[in-house]
């Protein structure tokens, strides 16, 4: 199950709830992204 993080509040938002609204459940936010894994750069030598 992936998460969103709230844009204004930074709380985490579940899938599941997202379904039902697009709505921060904390602070009414309209705005949420897709929380992804960082990224690692390998040097060939």
């Amino acid at each position: 199950m992936k998460a969103y993080k709230c844009f204004d509040c930074g709380a985490s938002v579940k899938m599941d709830y997202l379904r039902k609204k697009i709505r921060c459940p904390y602070c009414g936010s309209k705005v949420l992204y897709k929380v992804r894994a960082a990224t690692t750069k390998v040097k060939a030598v």
